[in-house]
C-alpha cells in the first residue's frame, strides 16, 4: 500500500465533502509559463500537483484572478504522487519542464528540503508570508538548516480517534466523545487497555480497531523522534520510540483486537459499510471517506474522539522553483493561497485541515462541525489536535521505512500469526533490501 499516494487521492474527499475528479492531464507537471497569457497582456501562471489537490476545486484560483485582472492561472495534475514526484525531481535537476507553482506531498518534502533547496525561492521572505501564522512544526518541515523555507505548507492531517457510537454502547462502553477521549488520553497504552475492555462484550463478528498497522502509524505520528535522528541517520532500528510503537500495534493483534485489515483495500471499504470493526485512528481528511464507505447506514453512530496523543498524518507545500520564469508572482500566489483566509476556504469547501494555526479562530473552522459524525466539533478537536503534534525530525526516507513496517512487518503478525519478532524481522530485512544497506 502506498499510502502518499492513497493521500493523494482521499484527501479530495475532505471532511464529508465528495470530491470531484481530477484533472488529469497526462501531461507533465511542467510546462514553464510566459507572461502575456490568452494575448491581453496576461501573465500566465502555472500549477503542478497530484491528484484532486483542492486549490482549483474550492475556487481559488478564479478568486486570485478576480482580485488579478493581469494574472491567469493555468493548473496541470498528475493523479498519482508516485508519477507525479520522480517527473518534479528530473524537471529540478534540468532547470527545464517545470510549473511556477509545484505542490510537494509531505512524505517527499525532507528530501526536496535536503538535496534541491538551492532551486526553489526562499519563500519565507515573500511579502505577507507570516511564519507565527504557521503551525511551528508544519514550519520547519519545509525549512533548511541555514533558515530557508522553501516550502509553504497547504495543510496537515492532525489524528483523532474515530468511533463507533453503536459499538461502544453494546459492549457496555460510554458513548459520550469527552468521556471516550478520558479512556485513553495521554497513553496509546490505555487505547489497548479500552480495547481489552471492549473485547469481553464486543458485538459477535467486530472488531475494536481495524488494523494493527493503523495503530502503529497513529503512535509513531504523535512522537518527534522516528526513523532518523538529528544527524540524519536512520535510527528507527534502534529508536524506542519506534519499538514502543511496534509493540503495542503487535500486541492489539496478538490480542486479538484488531479486523485483521489492511487500510485502503476493498475489504477495509466493506468493514465501514458492515460496522465490522468500532474505532479507527482518523486524520481529518479521512472523514469523508469513511462517510463515502460507511454510508447511510453510519450516519450519527459515527462520533470523533481526541487521540491518546496529538498526531499527524498527511499534508502537503507549494514550492516555487528558482527556473520559473515568472518566480516574484508565483511566490505571491503561494504566499495567498496558504494565507489563513483561503487555508480556512479550503477546510469549508475540500474537507483539507489548515496547516496556518491563525485560521483556527476564524468561524469557518472554530465553529466547523461534522453532521455524519453526530455534529462532532471538528474544528475544535482537530485544531487541538494540530497545536500539539510535536516537531517531527523527517528524512528523506520516511515513506519507505514506513511502508514496509506495516505492510511487510506488521502485517504479518496481524493477518499471518506471525510472532512480533518474526514480523519485526522481515520488516528490517525489506527496508534494508529497498536502502540498499
Amino acid at each position: 500500500m502506498r499510502r502518499a499516494v492513497i493521500l493523494a487521492v482521499v484527501a479530495a474527499l475532505g471532511a464529508g465533502l465528495l470530491a470531484g475528479c481530477a484533472e488529469d492531464s497526462g501531461e507533465p507537471a511542467g510546462g514553464a509559463s510566459k507572461g502575456g497569457g490568452g494575448g491581453k497582456g496576461r501573465t500566465t501562471l502555472t500549477v503542478g500537483v497530484f491528484g484532486a489537490f483542492g486549490l482549483k476545486e474550492a475556487g481559488l484560483y478564479d478568486e486570485y484572478m478576480k482580485l488579478h485582472k493581469n494574472i491567469e492561472i493555468k493548473q496541470t495534475s498528475i493523479e498519482r504522487n508516485e508519477n507525479y514526484y520522480p517527473q518534479l525531481l528530473t524537471h529540478l535537476g534540468s532547470g527545464s519542464g517545470l510549473a511556477d507553482i509545484q505542490a510537494v506531498e509531505v512524505n517527499n518534502i525532507a528530501e526536496i528540503t535536503a538535496t534541491q533547496a538551492g532551486k526553489l525561492v526562499d519563500l519565507g521572505k515573500t511579502e505577507g508570508v507570516q511564519k507565527d501564522a504557521f503551525l511551528p512544526w508544519k514550519w520547519a518541515q519545509a525549512t533548511t538548516k541555514d533558515g530557508r523555507t522553501i516550502g509553504l505548507g497547504t495543510d496537515v492531517g492532525p489524528q483523532g480517534i474515530c468511533y463507533r457510537k453503536d459499538l461502544f454502547a453494546k459492549a457496555g462502553l460510554p458513548t459520550d466523545r469527552e468521556a471516550v477521549g478520558k479512556l485513553w488520553a495521554g497513553d496509546w497504552n490505555k487505547y489497548l487497555d479500552a480495547g481489552k475492555q471492549f473485547k469481553t462484550k464486543a458485538p459477535k463478528g467486530t472488531a475494536f480497531v481495524d488494523s494493527a498497522s493503523g495503530v502503529m502509524a497513529a503512535i509513531t505520528g504523535s512522537n518527534a523522534n522516528r526513523f532518523y535522528g538529528t544527524d540524519g541517520k536512520i535510527v528507527y532500528k534502534t529508536n524506542p520510540a519506534v519499538k514502543e510503537a511496534w509493540d503495542i500495534a503487535a500486541r492489539f493483534a496478538t490480542e486479538g483486537l484488531t479486523g485483521k485489515l489492511q487500510q485502503f483495500t476493498p475489504a477495509w471499504d466493506q468493514g465501514y459499510a458492515n460496522g465490522t470493526f468500532a474505532t479507527v485512528s482518523c486524520p481529518a481528511w479521512m472523514l469523508g471517506y469513511i462517510q463515502d464507505k460507511g454510508g447511510a447506514e453510519g450516519k450519527d453512530k459515527w462520533d470523533v474522539a481526541a487521540a491518546p496523543r496529538p498526531s499527524n498524518w498527511g499534508g502537503s507545500f507549494l514550492t516555487v522553483p528558482e527556473a520559473g520564469k515568472n518566480k516574484d508572482e508565483a511566490a505571491k500566489l503561494a504566499a495567498w493561497l496558504t494565507a489563513p483566509a483561503q487555508q480556512a476556504k479550503l477546510f469549508t469547501e475540500r474537507g483539507s485541515f489548515p496547516s496556518a494555526k491563525a485560521a483556527y479562530s476564524l468561524p469557518e473552522v472554530s465553529g466547523a462541525k461534522h453532521d455524519y459524525f453526530a455534529g462532532a466539533p471538528i474544528g475544535q478537536i482537530f485544531s487541538r489536535a494540530a497545536e500539539g503534534v510535536p516537531v517531527q525530525i523527517i528524512g528523506p526516507k520516511d515513506l519507505i521505512i514506513a511502508q514496509n513496517l506495516a505492510d511487510v512487518g506488521m502485517l504479518q503478525v496481524d493477518q499471518k500469526g506471525r510472532s512480533s519478532q518474526q514480523g519485526w524481522d522481515a520488516a528490517v530485512k525489506a527496508i534494508d533490501n529497498a536502502l540498499d544497506q
